[in-house]
């Protein structure tokens, strides 16, 4: 080997020793990315990861939310029914009375409702079977009640009627209004 190939030995030796330092330094710069971009990846994923399930929670939670209220409504619906219904039996039962406590209840209403000069006004089947002995029991304390000819439907009860001035004491005003009072204790009785 003469001194030019030797030379031309030597540069080719240290192009490939550069050539080879280049590339391994390439590999360890691209190994370096690798690693990080898969880093990177990993952390992207988990961010989802963790987003997603927070996303589900917080849906989860609306949703538990929304049933419960929904629930609440629905039980309270139930429960004005009852009331509703407990308020219902109660004007049968006063409509059911005995005739005698029946004629008395109404003839209390009267005298406690009014002045003592109204027309009482009854259903027509209770002006036909009992309004005398009502007019008569709320007159029994010197009270002058009369019996109206007028009759009105209105489910048990009576109204008092002075000139144009009516007082509603039917059975359904009445627990109307005692429902406006008394259904929290009602309420307690039925559901505690």
């Amino acid at each position: 080997m003469n001194g030019l190939e030797k030379i031309n030995e030597r540069i080719r030796q240290d192009a490939r020793a550069e050539m080879d330092a280049i590339l391994s330094d390439a590999g360890k710069r691209a190994e370096i990315s690798q690693k990080g971009y898969a880093d990177q990846a990993r952390q992207l994923t988990d961010d989802a990861a963790r987003r997603r399930q927070e996303a589900c929670a917080e849906r989860l939670e609306r949703l538990r939310s929304s049933a419960d209220m929904e629930r609440r409504q629905l039980l309270l619906g139930v429960k004005q029914e009852c009331i509703d219904a407990v308020f219902d039996r109660a004007a049968e039962l006063l409509c059911q009375l005995p005739r005698e406590d029946y004629i008395a209840l109404l003839a209390r209403t009267a005298r406690q409702n009014g002045d003592g000069t109204e027309e009482i006004i009854l259903s027509a089947a209770d002006r036909d079977a009992i309004g005398s002995a009502v007019v008569a029991a709320a007159n029994a304390d010197g009270a002058s009640f009369t019996l109206s000819a007028e009759t009105r439907e209105m489910g048990g009860g009576l109204i008092l009627k002075r000139g144009l001035v009516e007082t509603n004491c039917s059975f359904r005003t009445q627990l109307h209004a005692l429902r406006q009072t008394q259904a929290s204790d009602v309420a307690r009785i039925l559901f505690d």
